[in-house]
C-alpha cells in the first residue's frame, strides 16, 4: 500500500473529493489544528497500520450499528486494536440483537461509503438520527486520528480537541461505553 511519507498540516488545494475538503474545513473552521496523510485506500484497521507509524497515532475504529428493527442507528469509536463483542455494548445502551448497517444505510445517513465511515461524517447527519457511542479507551491517548470522510487520507488532530471542539461543532452529546469485559481485565 503506498503511503505518502509526508504529512501535512492544510488541506490539500486541488486533489481533494468534496466531502474530504468538507472535513478539513470543518476542522479548520472550529479551531482544530491537524496533521493530514495521504495514502491509497485503507478501508480496515489493519491497511491503517502503516499510516499510524507516519501519523504516530493509533486509527480509530468506527463503526455503524442497528438494531433488529433498524430503527435506532448507533456510530460507535474504539481504538483501532479492541476487538469488538456486541454482549458488553447491548446491555449499556439497552438494545438486543445489535448489527452492522449496511453501506446503503451508511450512504443514506452519513453520505460516507463503508471504509471511509468517521466521526467527521456525522456532519451531514443533520436530524442527528445516528447516537454517537465513545468506548472509555478512546479518551486515554493524547490524539485522536479519523479518516476525513475519505478513506485515502487520514487526519490526526489531539484527543482533547475531539471533545472541546469537534463534539459540540457538531452539536453532538454522546455516551460513554466500556466494551472491557471481565477476561479483558489484568
Amino acid at each position: 500500500m503506498y503511503i505518502n511519507e509526508n504529512t501535512f498540516n492544510i488541506h490539500p488545494e486541488k486533489t481533494a473529493t468534496e466531502k474530504e475538503m468538507e472535513s478539513y474545513l470543518f476542522l479548520e473552521n472550529n479551531g482544530v489544528d491537524y496533521i493530514r496523510a495521504e495514502h491509497d485506500e485503507a478501508a480496515t484497521i489493519e491497511l491503517c497500520e502503516g499510516v499510524e507509524k507516519i501519523i504516530n497515532a493509533k486509527i480509530c475504529k468506527n463503526l455503524l450499528l442497528c438494531n433488529r428493527q433498524q430503527t435506532k442507528f448507533y456510530m460507535l469509536l474504539i481504538p483501532g486494536d479492541m476487538p469488538f463483542k456486541t454482549k458488553y455494548l447491548s446491555s449499556q445502551i439497552n438494545s438486543s440483537r445489535l448489527s452492522f448497517a449496511s453501506g446503503e444505510q451508511m450512504e443514506k445517513l452519513l453520505n460516507v461509503s463503508p471504509g471511509s465511515l468517521t466521526v467527521l461524517s456525522l456532519m451531514y447527519d443533520k436530524e442527528k438520527t445516528v447516537e454517537l457511542l465513545i468506548e472509555k479507551n478512546v479518551f486515554n491517548d493524547e490524539f485522536f486520528a479519523c479518516h476525513p470522510c475519505v478513506n485515502t487520507a487520514t487526519v490526526r488532530f489531539l484527543t482533547s480537541d475531539l471533545k472541546e471542539k469537534v463534539l459540540p461543532a457538531l452539536g453532538r452529546e454522546y455516551t460513554i461505553v466500556d466494551l472491557e469485559g471481565p477476561e479483558d481485565e489484568v
